[in-house]
């Protein structure tokens, strides 16, 4: 059940309206990182989990989630509608606001609509912890870009008060992953690694390339510098070669680029 009250979780106050700012702050209503798209994800997200207590925090968080595209859209009406007729009209000129009208719409801040595939859940609780965290980590930045962008000091306090809130949920859902000791292990699910799971290799070449960092050095991985001759050396002599070959076609069969066998589907048989 939901309940609306018509209180804000954080105060909204627009004292430099904008609707060119506006336009952009649409971004986070109806864009793929927006709050819309959060708060369906993790809603959804919440009834494959059987965990109670993670089940129970995906939808604190997407409830909170509605809380604040709540707020942007309250942002989004007060830079629109507050804005003096001068800067309307320079802006309904240049911006979708010329046929929308005031206040929020469910687009992003090119006016394209929102889509359902913005809504990423898959089924399997580590899969979708981990999506979460970067899910977060775009609407983070994405708050960040228009922070910088804002002039107006009661939108700039709204705004870091919405990226503050995509940092707790980041760490909500890192600590949810270490319940479930999967914070720190890529592997989930029933999957049997072969035996390249511990390699690193080597693709890259030229200036600053072969470069080293925990993520290709022991004792996590193997590095193999030069991949070409390991693939040569491992399947050197072996009836199932992995080298591609170009096979010869069987008899009967047309080859690319050749006509009909003698004697097969031409109607007359082969002159000897």
């Amino acid at each position: 059940m939901f309940i609306h009250k018509p209180l804000l979780l954080h105060e909204v106050r627009v004292e430099m309206p904008d609707p060119v700012f506006a336009e952009k702050l649409l971004e986070q209503y109806g864009g793929a990182t927006g709050e819309l798209t959060a708060a369906l994800t993790y809603w959804t997200q919440s009834f494959h989990v059987d965990n109670p207590a993670i089940r129970d925090m995906l939808q604190d968080i997407g409830t909170e989630e509605l809380g604040h595209l709540e707020i942007v859209a309250m942002l989004i009406e007060q830079h629109t509608r507050r804005a003096s007729q001068d800067v309307q009209d320079r802006a309904f000129r240049s911006t979708l606001f010329a046929i929308r009208g005031y206040g929020p719409h469910l687009v992003d801040s090119k006016g394209l609509s929102w889509d359902g595939r913005y809504v990423n859940e898959g089924g399997e609780l580590a899969r979708d912890l981990r999506a979460n965290l970067a899910a977060e980590g775009g609407a983070l930045n994405t708050y960040e870009q228009l922070i910088r962008m804002s002039s107006d000091e009661g939108t700039r306090n709204a705004l870091v008060h919405l990226a503050t809130r995509e940092v707790a949920h980041t760490h909500m859902f890192m600590e949810a992953l270490r319940s479930i000791n999967k914070l720190d292990q890529p592997l989930f699910g029933d999957l049997r690694p072969d035996e390249t799971v511990n390699l690193y290799f080597n693709l890259s070449s030229g200036q600053d390339a072969d470069q080293r960092g925990p993520w290709n050095s022991e004792p996590a991985f193997s590095y193999v510098a030069d991949p070409l001759q390991r693939e040569r050396q491992e399947h050197a002599n072996k009836a199932g070669s992995n080298e591609m070959q170009l096979g010869t076609a069987p008899a009967g069969h047309q080859a690319p680029g050749q006509g009909p066998a003698p004697g097969v589907g031409t109607g007359t048989p082969e002159k000897p």
